[in-house]
């Protein structure tokens, strides 16, 4: 029986199953309006560490840690882990994980890493490839600002479309679902997403490059599989903010699509800018990871949601190809979430 579905679509015969979580969320992170939902605050922006390359690989080795924990398992019982990050050559995760000793795939989709790492680590659960995943991400503001932008010690001005990176990182172990399970969270159907340029060379507006990715994304999905927007109790992307979320819901009301009434933005949920001053909202990869392990997941096991939309949003740059003047395209990828 094929899996496939439409153009770039996945629907799953057994879809697996989200077995535990993690969110390990910075300071910032905290005292915004998601705080109360995250599993670890970490106080120190260095993790114990002495560079700020040093505590994002902390990071992710504490939430990887936590969420095997949570499942009752230990790092030998994980297969594989899917993983990425923003930093060159994906250092935070390389470094992170490496302890733990699990066969790894490292990942790039930028701030849809969290999404590229489900979808995959969903294909290897149910086609059998593996029995236990963990799929995970992280960035850090002090990292990110290092590497893509002015050192912090510069204090440059930032306009009011940037965001603010996301420190923190979040995680999933997937696997089957055990045969009397009851209420248990499972990756349904998976869509994933082009290059998708639309010749936008502001790099201090990452809303407006990734937004007709995610507007790629969620058209395909709906498209692929015959579904009406209200189908899904949320359509959550990553970290469009406030500028990027006004280009996709236009975009989509082109279409005939409106999904103004069930959509909602991990960047723009996660800092309130009137008290953090984040200016469009938040991006990052740990934005939409630590806003999906930490808020999304406990609204589904509360049967508030039942059905969820993942769409994770990544800007495709480095400093290299903006130097060199080209433009800065997105990527997006969906990941569907039922309450089975």
């Amino acid at each position: 029986m094929k899996k496939y579905v439409g153009k770039r679509s996945i629907e799953f015969e057994k879809p697996p199953c989200i077995l535990s979580e993690a969110s390990i969320a910075g300071k910032k992170e905290a005292e915004g309006p998601l705080g109360e939902y995250f599993d670890v605050i970490e106080e120190d922006p260095m993790c114990g560490g002495k560079s700020w390359e040093e505590a994002e690989s902390r990071l992710q080795e504490k939430a990887a840690s936590l969420a095997i924990q949570k499942a009752g398992l230990k790092p030998q019982d994980i297969r594989y882990l899917v993983s990425g990050d923003l930093l060159g050559q994906l250092i935070a995760t390389s470094f992170g994980i490496m302890s733990l000793d699990i066969p790894m795939f490292g990942v790039y989709g930028a701030c849809s890493t969290m999404g590229e790492a489900m979808t995959i680590g969903a294909i290897l659960v149910e086609g059998g490839y593996a029995d236990k995943v963990v799929s995970l991400t992280s960035s850090h503001f002090g990292g990110a600002e290092k590497q893509f932008r002015f050192p912090l010690a510069y204090g440059n001005q930032r306009p009011l479309s940037a965001t603010w990176t996301v420190t923190g990182s979040g995680a999933v172990v997937l696997g089957e679902a055990a045969p009397e399970a009851s209420g248990w969270i499972g990756i349904r159907r998976v869509t994933t997403g082009k290059v998708v340029d639309f010749g936008i060379k502001d790099s201090m507006n990452m809303g407006a490059c990734m937004a007709p990715a995610a507007y790629d994304v969620i058209y395909s999905h709906l498209s692929d599989f015959g579904l009406r927007p209200d189908y899904y109790d949320r359509i959550i992307t990553g970290d469009l903010g406030c500028v990027g979320r006004d280009i996709l819901l236009d975009m989509l009301k082109q279409k005939g699509m409106d999904i103004s009434s069930n959509y909602m933005d991990c960047g723009i949920e996660i800092f309130d800018d009137e008290e953090q001053d984040t200016h469009a909202g938040g991006s990052g990869c740990a934005c939409s990871a630590i806003t999906l392990t930490g808020y999304v997941l406990r609204k589904m096991k509360k049967k508030e949601w039942k059905k969820v939309l993942f769409v994770p949003t990544g800007a495709l740059l480095s400093t290299v190809s903006f130097n060199e003047g080209n433009s800065v395209p997105g990527i997006s990828h969906g990941v569907a979430l039922e309450l089975m």
